[in-house]
């Protein structure tokens, strides 16, 4: 299929262009980036040597009538108003977030301006009904990288804890910052130094994890999130606790953690004595998975590690591509990490 990527000097775009470059039935035909439209591609990213003498373009120099898949991977806002140049029958895949929300107010206060309205989640394995719908759909909007790790870590808890109080803090790579520059993330600010951010609840992904954790809690959830920016490149590693409706303890909370992913190739629930490691998921589209109980506390506590420019946006786009075009899901992905 012929497939376009749209924002591809970003670190998302990159890693797109980086797994498409060997996948089976998707064909890049069309890179394109804004500010960088006529610079050589190896020249944002050298390590993408696929595309020796190619340029990016400028998106008003594509022709979409020609393109048959299209990833967009644009800071939010920005991909609403391409929309209207696509053809309606065009399959697309939005790693941005206009198209996550349902709720215009939410939008309003996390994003600000207009809401553009709402495509289905594209999170495989948030519920059982939930791949088949993304199957029936051309358009889907891909989840934000920390939603990600936060909503499939809470979903199998979601009838076994009290859902009206979730606590998470999570960790994350610089890379998810995105790649304009900015004085915080240079590497004498970053490296052996750990610093919250958003803090107080108001990062963006809060309303999307909330409202994709309440579609299957059949409640409403709230989440109190904290992130970190961590000294590394990427990777996410979340730490989610709840408290308990009931007792139990560790090895049956695991037991429901493994029954309830037993099916899922892309999420892996450790063994007991494991815990989850961001090296261990980075260039793949796996998650990693631990869960305990605090008994102290009668808290739920799961540990979550995923790739943010993997699962958290690239790969997952690919894997929801994989699905809506019908073929494998896995086609062109990796399930192993590159370990530490």
């Amino acid at each position: 299929m012929k497939t376009a990527v749209i924002g591809a000097s970003g670190y998302a775009g990159g890693e797109l262009l980086r797994l498409l470059a060997v996948h089976p039935h998707f064909q890049v035909t069309a890179i394109s980036a804004h500010s960088n439209a006529g610079e050589l591609v190896t020249s944002v990213h050298p390590h993408l040597t696929t595309h020796n003498g190619e340029k990016f373009l400028a998106v008003s120099e594509i022709d979409f009538s020609d393109i048959e898949l299209v990833f967009i991977a644009l800071p939010h806002g920005e991909s609403a108003s391409l929309i209207a140049k696509i053809p309606s029958t065009t399959k697309i895949v939005d790693l941005g977030a206009d198209y996550r929300l349902e709720d215009a107010s939410a939008w309003e206060k996390y994003y600000g301006g207009v809401h553009a309205g709402a495509w289905v989640y594209g999170l495989p394995e948030l519920s059982a009904g939930q791949r088949q719908a993304i199957a029936k759909e051309s358009k889907i909007a891909n989840p934000g990288c920390y939603a990600t790790a936060i909503t499939l870590g809470i979903a199998p808890a979601v009838n076994h804890v009290d859902v009206s109080d979730v606590v998470v803090v999570a960790a994350s790579g610089t890379t998810g910052a995105g790649r304009s520059a900015k004085i915080n993330l240079i590497a004498s600010e970053v490296m052996g130094s750990l610093t919250s951010y958003k803090f107080g609840g108001v990062h963006q992904h809060t309303p999307e994890i909330e409202q994709a954790v309440s579609a299957i809690a059949k409640k409403p959830v709230k989440i109190s999130f904290t992130p970190i920016l961590a000294p590394m490149p990427r990777g996410i590693l979340a730490t989610i606790t709840a408290k308990l409706n009931k007792p139990m303890n560790s090895k049956e909370a695991h037991d429901l953690f493994t029954k309830h992913y037993a099916g899922e190739y892309f999420v892996d629930v450790l063994p007991l004595s494991q815990m989850p490691k961001t090296g261990g998921v980075t260039g793949s589209n796996k998650v990693q998975m631990q869960v305990a109980v605090d008994e102290h506390t009668n808290r739920l506590v799961i540990s979550v590690a995923l790739d943010n420019l993997g699962k958290g946006a690239a790969s997952q786009a690919i894997q929801n591509a994989n699905i809506i075009t019908g073929f494998h899901e896995g086609s062109g992905l990796s399930t192993d990490g590159l370990g530490a």
